[in-house]
């Protein structure tokens, strides 16, 4: 067989779907004789290119698929802000591990502390190390659940939340769900706690709270159990990340520092002094005073008469 009669490499590469290669093969060649590659070198080389090329599609696809409301890494996560937590404590999250051992975590600090963006980057690495990974409001997650009951296709709809790899709930606790919250949010949370499938919660409210907004504590607390039985619980401490460009004065108060107030009424800035036994005001003393009291009392007497 002669020279001419060889299929092409373009004609091959497609019969093997190696669509990256057959783009680069020529380039790479003419850079192989420059550079005096050795064949194994250039082959080495394409077919690496091609495997880069492939996870990077792979990537943007799960990506895509996990439905993310932004895409965030742990490397753009500003650790200074936390004083409880440290990118060095987060090794083990960040792992193939947490995904093969069937892991959890919970997120839980007030608004603007980054929850979100953490429970996304861990994700994100996730769905680096080769696996999948959804991403759903608790709201969301528990209204199609709900609804999906009410069809009689709760079995197929739960296998959405249950087949990923990795599962997102978010704002666990930010909204008022229906009665069978506690019961929706459960059938996931178990059959991916018996599955060994990982889970991530944020959430502004204690896990001891949780009953309080998915309206049953026991369940609630099994739910907590299940997660935390192969999993941690992080807070998540610090500044809002939101509004920390603006200056002191700006700032909205942490309604958790101000004074707790019984009465229902407002404090007024200078308050009025307190009435001590045998002490009289001054302002009681006062002339203008007495005289208005007079004229008042003058008047309810001749009203009398």
């Amino acid at each position: 067989m002669t020279e001419r009669d060889l299929p092409s490499i373009d004609f091959m590469l497609k019969r093997l779907n190696l669509a990256n290669a057959r783009r680069i093969w020529r380039d790479l060649a003419r850079r192989a004789e420059q550079e005096h590659m050795s064949y194994e070198a250039f082959l080495c080389t394409l077919l690496e290119e091609e495997i880069a090329c492939r996870k990077g599609t792979r990537i943007r696809r799960s990506v895509r698929a996990a439905g993310f409301p932004f895409l965030k890494t742990i490397e753009e996560f500003d650790f200074t802000f936390q004083s409880s937590l440290r990118l060095a404590a987060m090794g083990s999250f960040l792992s193939p591990d947490f995904i093969t051992d069937g892991r959890s975590v919970i997120l839980h600090g007030k608004t603007g502390r980054g929850k979100t963006h953490l429970a996304i980057a861990l994700a994100y690495r996730a769905i680096q190390n080769g696996f999948d990974a959804r991403f759903v409001t608790a709201a969301s997650l528990i209204d199609d659940l709900s609804d999906a009951s009410r069809r009689g296709a709760l079995r197929a709809t739960l296998a959405e939340y249950v087949r990923p790899h990795l599962l997102v709930v978010d704002e666990v606790g930010y909204l008022t769900y229906g009665d069978d919250a506690a019961n929706a949010l459960f059938h996931v949370v178990n059959d991916r706690h018996v599955r060994k499938r990982a889970m991530i919660f944020t959430t502004n409210k204690e896990p001891e709270r949780w009953g309080n907004v998915l309206h049953d504590n026991d369940l609630a607390a099994t739910i907590v159990d299940r997660v935390l039985e192969r999993g941690r619980l992080l807070r998540l401490d610090g500044p809002s990340g939101r509004t920390r460009h603006l200056p002191p004065e700006e700032k909205p108060a942490d309604p958790s520092t101000q004074p707790v107030i019984f009465s229902g009424k407002q404090r007024t800035e200078f308050s009025e002094p307190t009435t001590l036994p045998g002490v009289r005001h001054t302002s009681n003393r006062d002339p203008a005073r007495r005289r208005v009291r007079s004229h008042r009392g003058d008047a309810l007497r001749s009203r009398r008469r």
